[in-house]
């Protein structure tokens, strides 16, 4: 069956926040994120899925004015979010992005783990490595790791995370009063970890969570995410323009699993996707015209900027797009494809920027809810996907067109569930649960 999960931010469209239906946030807006997640269950989708960045973006121009004049700011924290969403739902998965750059697994391990417990096995966690020099010195750096050493660092940190999971074993606590033995001592495993990033002893003081490790998720398209997503991740959230470029990647990913003693099925592969729901053809396209014109060149700007570590305030907006590609030290995999193609189309900076703030690279797909289920199954047949992640545009409060339009397609065609069957998050996405290092 096709895996769909539900992008939960205020909108992916760089001018959906200025739509006369749109709800904008500022990511602190509780009862409209808790009616979308519901939203999303009784659509019987996999999972929801909470970004985050830790800075407002400040390159373009060296300060913020741009960002908080033309963009929406302001991230809720995903996994406090999270464990709120696990009480006003009951089968929907729950993802949140975690910085492998500035948090320490230990505090991690534990909240993933207590979310897990509170939600009856339904956590997942987006690792990253995150972008910007800003987010940095938020965290006591002048500049962001290398791109090299930042994903050496988040390997490293996935490896503890799971390490601390497993050092409390399930079967610990015994609880027996009449022999005052609480626990077994031997199923507490200390990890006595030294790496290059992390000391952590260990073991973690809670059990281990109900899936056994949460749901790893990984987002990117870069040679060394590729290398490490093979190794480590569950669930991919990728950026694939096309098909055909879907397809090669499905296949390199699920080869170079193998190459790691994975079975293939054990990474499930979803491009991001920004569907433009109309009742006609026609007047999805005027949708998605209104929308692009409500970009600003400044909002394309400072987000391109930020997610490239790169201040394009020095170039001409009107000017052609220079050739960046070794100087981007933020999201290099996705630009180096953005600048390439802008180049080979002779777009200008402005041109580029406003392209790029409309889906971000994403496939759009705009028409009917015919037409976009029926492309959603032509990707999923020819295996250039597992399945999706939505990218609203914007959140509009009182309805959704995907959900309300297109899945009940899906679902006909047979492709996606009718309903929930019982079991966790792993168990949806036919994902084994990870054995337990220790145990013997």
């Amino acid at each position: 069956m096709m895996n769909l999960a539900l992008y939960l931010d205020s909108g992916i469209h760089q001018g959906g926040w200025r739509h006369p239906d749109s709800a904008a946030t500022g990511g602190s807006n509780w009862p409209l994120y808790r009616k979308i997640a519901q939203r999303a269950e009784a659509a019987k989708l996999d999972m929801i899925f909470v970004a985050d960045k830790l800075a407002i973006d400040d390159v373009y121009g060296g300060h913020l004015a741009h960002t908080v004049q033309h963009r929406q700011v302001g991230w809720s924290e995903p996994l406090t979010l999270l464990a709120a969403l696990a009480a006003v739902t009951d089968h929907i998965g729950l993802g949140g992005t975690v910085s492998s750059s500035y948090s320490v697994p230990y505090t991690t391990a534990r909240q993933l783990a207590n979310i897990d417990h509170i939600s009856g096995g339904r956590a997942a966690w987006n690792v990253v490595t995150s972008l910007s020099h800003a987010e940095a010195r938020n965290f006591g750096r002048s500049e962001h790791f290398s791109h090299e050493d930042r994903y050496r660092r988040a390997a490293e940190f996935i490896d503890v995370m799971k390490a601390l999971w497993d050092s409390f074993e399930e079967d610990a606590l015994i609880l027996d009063k009449a022999q005052a033995r609480f626990a077994e001592p031997s199923r507490f495993h200390r990890l006595d970890h030294q790496g290059e990033s992390f000391d952590v002893q260990g073991p973690l003081n809670l059990p281990r969570p109900v899936q056994g490790h949460p749901v790893v998720i990984q987002a990117g398209v870069s040679e060394a995410f590729i290398d490490l997503a093979a190794q480590q991740a569950e669930v991919l959230f990728v950026v694939q323009p096309n098909r055909e470029r879907a397809q090669q990647f499905y296949l390199t990913l699920k080869q170079r699993a193998q190459q790691y003693q994975r079975q293939p099925d054990q990474l499930r592969i979803l491009p991001g996707m920004v569907p433009i729901v109309g009742t006609t053809q026609r007047d999805a396209e005027e949708r998605a015209a209104y929308l692009k014109s409500l970009i600003t060149v400044e909002s394309g700007l400072s987000f391109v900027s930020a997610s490239m570590n790169i201040d394009l305030s020095q170039y001409p907006v009107d000017g052609p797009v220079p050739d960046l590609r070794e100087k981007i030290t933020g999201s290099k995999g996705r630009f180096q494809y953005v600048i390439a193609s802008a180049i080979e189309q002779n777009l200008t900076l402005g041109e580029m920027a406003k392209r790029y703030a409309e889906s971000l690279s994403f496939p759009a797909p705009t028409g009917t809810a015919d037409s976009i289920a029926q492309q959603m199954i032509d990707w999923y047949q020819h295996q250039a996907c597992d399945g999706f992640v939505i990218l609203p545009t914007y959140i509009d409060e009182n309805e959704d067109r995907f959900l309300e339009q297109v899945v009940p397609r899906l679902q006909d065609a047979g492709v996606f569930r009718s309903d929930y069957q019982p079991g966790t998050l792993r168990d949806r996405l036919g994902l084994v649960k990870p054995e337990n290092r220790f145990h013997s």
